[in-house]
């Protein structure tokens, strides 16, 4: 079945995605989208859909009509507030207080385009922390890790620590359910069989 599939094109600039598709054997190239990441007004799935959309609509005019275009986000959402990338200190020091013992969704979104044929999904993760501390929390801020990620936390690296459980796919929260994403391609594939 591999060798039935397309040249794979991530629309990401994503160091994270970038590396769940190498853990995972698959040969792809990369090209940054530069699209507005900008909106408001729509509910954590349908956000997340509509900027990976946007993302596959700024990649997929340069690539060959056969490759197979893969773009995603992913934002954390808590008490109905999205928490994406947090713009200062300050903002970031909120959202990890926020997210202080209590549970939250990772909502990823991910549009898949291929051969003239199109699907999309969305994909969320339960993640827990455990109780942080004032120290935790400005000690975390003062390392630079929360800038850049969605949640103010990369799950990879020290804010493991964080972390009592999860309920879902790891990989959602690092930026790519990886193991449904290529089930999409290839029901995407076989349409064309």
């Amino acid at each position: 079945m591999r060798d039935k599939l397309p040249h794979i094109v991530l629309a990401s600039s994503s160091v994270n995605r970038r590396q769940i598709l190498e853990r995972a054997g698959i040969a792809f190239d990369w090209m940054a989208s530069d699209a507005d990441e900008t909106a408001t007004g729509l509910s954590p799935d349908a956000l997340v859909l509509e900027l990976a959309r946007r993302k596959l609509e700024a990649v997929l005019p340069r690539c060959a009509a056969e490759d197979a275009v893969v773009a995603a986000d992913t934002v954390a959402s808590i008490d109905g507030e999205i928490l994406g990338k947090p713009r200062d200190a300050a903002e970031a020091s909120r959202f990890l207080h926020m997210l202080s013992g209590r549970t939250h969704v990772v909502y990823t979104g991910v549009c898949i385009a291929c051969r003239g044929k199109r699907t999309a999904f969305c994909h969320t993760t339960d993640v827990t922390f455990y109780p942080l501390s004032e120290r935790e929390i400005a000690d975390y801020v003062a390392s630079g890790e929360p800038f850049g990620k969605a949640g103010a936390y990369g799950i990879q690296g020290p804010a493991a620590l964080f972390v009592e459980r999860i309920c879902g796919d790891y990989n959602n929260i690092f930026g790519l359910p990886v193991a449904r994403m290529m089930r999409a391609l290839r029901a995407l594939v076989q349409m064309d069989e």
